[in-house]
């Protein structure tokens, strides 16, 4: 929640700077508009904002991670390391009361340490010292060194002079000091505000995983061999989705016999998920590779269809009979109106779908998949690797947002009237 709020105020923030101190400065021709409000032509990304929410995004993710590019006094809070001590106040039977201390040394998980050495001090219970992992917990088992143990009715009273019961807990300036069930404390060391580095890896550590997979490759493959049969198995389904959906989008729009026989089937299969296919696709074909086409084809083919109806049904009524006035068959009507202005909406389909089948193939990589991006990912999840993990989501958005501007060029470049007529 800290990090949305954070993102929050630097995003208000931000906005109101290049509002009203960099874009008074200059001058442009959206602002010489009357009218900007509602006018689609006005609005165009502002390259400020968005150079400004990748540096937001990279500054909280090195921030809350204590990553190196990032200035240290930029760091958010991090975990307590170091030697913590409390005290406990213990009760034995026939016995007074007697405090104690417990040194515990928290250390960098992965690292070698070694216990504290502490002197015993006087009294029955004995000072105590062990080591726990920052972001851990573990007990500590203060009876053990005590001249009355358990057997002599040895009990926990208090921390630092706090009262303290089983189920309870004390916080200490170095964390939290709790009491199990049966009487045993537990130590907590301050978190902090940073991440552990299995849940969020730092930058520098996502980096340094790319180039050692990118120069060894990863379980047998090369990095771009995993992203390059990805790439295929998106470009295969989408193809044969295109190849059935746009002729079936057509037909369904010219066609009142077609568009009621398979409208129900398309409006049907449209909101269901291609991931709830995906036992279908393994019982019918199997999990070789043609299983996985054919879920990346499915999960094309009812947003392509459903695009080139919507085109055929978007084509003004006026230029239909305009070149009907004009002697045009059915033929030339396909061709030189019904065609030219339905691509837009087919393009901006094309889109969708290329960005559902990349959504798509992490899961139709799932199953029996020795090569793809999805594989790498499905793999590291299991032994924890973060790093490859968030390696692989960033290519996969990456190569897929590749994927969109090439195809807005494509279709600035084949339909360069889309918006003029």
């Amino acid at each position: 929640m800290i990090v949305f709020l954070i993102y929050a105020a630097i995003f208000v923030a931000s906005y109101f700077l290049v509002k009203f101190v960099v874009q008074k400065a200059s001058n442009d021709y959206t602002s010489l508009k009357t009218v900007t409000f509602g006018d689609e032509s006005a609005v165009r990304p502002n390259r400020i904002a968005s150079f400004v929410s990748i540096a937001s995004i990279f500054f909280l993710w090195g921030a809350f991670t204590g990553s190196s590019w990032v200035p240290g006094f930029l760091h958010a809070p991090g975990p307590f390391m170091g030697d913590a001590t409390f005290t406990y106040t213990a009760t034995a039977d026939g016995q007074d009361a007697d405090d104690a201390t417990v040194t515990i040394r928290v250390f960098e998980v992965g690292t070698d340490v070694e216990t504290p050495v502490v002197e015993p001090g006087e009294g029955w219970a004995k000072n105590d010292s062990d080591t726990v992992g920052a972001w851990r917990s573990g007990l500590v088992r203060v009876d053990k060194n005590d001249e009355f143990g358990r057997k002599e009715g040895h009990t926990i009273t208090a921390v630092n002079g706090q009262p303290i019961a089983p189920g309870q807990s004390v916080e200490t300036e170095f964390g939290r000091v709790g009491m199990s069930p049966k009487g045993t404390l537990n130590f907590e060391p301050s978190k902090g505000w940073q991440m552990e580095p299995i849940w969020l890896p730092s930058p520098e550590a996502v980096v340094a995983r790319f180039g050692d997979i990118a120069a060894n490759g990863y379980r047998g493959s090369s990095l771009w061999a995993h992203l390059g049969i990805s790439l295929q198995r998106v470009i295969l389904g989408f193809f044969f989705g295109a190849l059935v959906g746009i002729p079936l989008g057509y037909a369904m729009g010219l066609s009142d016999w077609f568009r009621g026989w398979f409208d129900p089937i398309v409006e049907f299969m449209r909101p269901v998920p291609p991931l709830a296919l995906i036992p279908l696709v393994i019982i019918w074909a199997g999990i070789g590779e043609t299983g996985k086409v054919i879920l990346l084809f499915l999960a094309a083919l009812w947003i392509m269809a459903i695009a080139a109806r919507a085109g055929v049904s978007g084509v003004a009524i006026s230029k239909v009979h305009a070149a009907y006035s004009l002697g045009a068959s059915k033929a030339q009507i396909m061709r030189h109106v019904i065609v030219p202005n339905s691509l837009p909406e087919i393009f901006t389909g094309a889109r969708v779908a290329m960005g559902v089948c990349w959504g798509t193939v992490v899961a139709a990589e799932l199953v029996a998949a020795e090569q793809g991006a999805g594989m790498m990912i499905m793999v590291a999840s299991k032994f924890q690797l973060t790093d490859i993990v968030i390696m692989g989501i960033i290519l996969i958005g990456i190569i897929g947002f590749g994927i969109d501007i090439l195809m807005r060029l494509a279709e600035k470049a084949l339909v360069p009237w889309k918006g003029k007529i």
